[in-house]
């Protein structure tokens, strides 16, 4: 696997025992906006802080796709690693 692309916003983590490719694109952010039913961005923060489980996966299933990864792999991901992997690809963007 080719290193992560920091200028994209890449960023590369273990997941299902693998390593992968995260990025938050235009599409990810869509989707996760959607998953989320976020009327603003604004709210993007308090959102994280009560996310289920099944949000936490739709929204690295988004960031897996946005880095060209297959999205299937979230569902195989633990709660630590997802959450983990979300903090890893919004810290690449900040």
């Amino acid at each position: 696997m080719l290193p992560p692309n920091p200028a994209r916003g890449e960023v590369v983590v273990t997941l299902a025992g693998a390593p992968r490719r995260l990025c938050l694109t235009l599409g990810a952010l869509a989707r996760i906006e959607a998953a989320l039913n976020l009327a603003d961005w604004s709210q993007l923060p308090d959102r994280i802080a009560t996310l289920s489980a099944g949000e936490l996966s739709a929204i690295l299933a988004a960031l897996l796709e946005g880095g060209g990864e297959a999205p299937e792999i979230a569902a195989r991901a633990t709660v630590p690693e997802a959450a983990s992997a979300l903090a890893a690809a919004l810290a690449a963007c900040a």
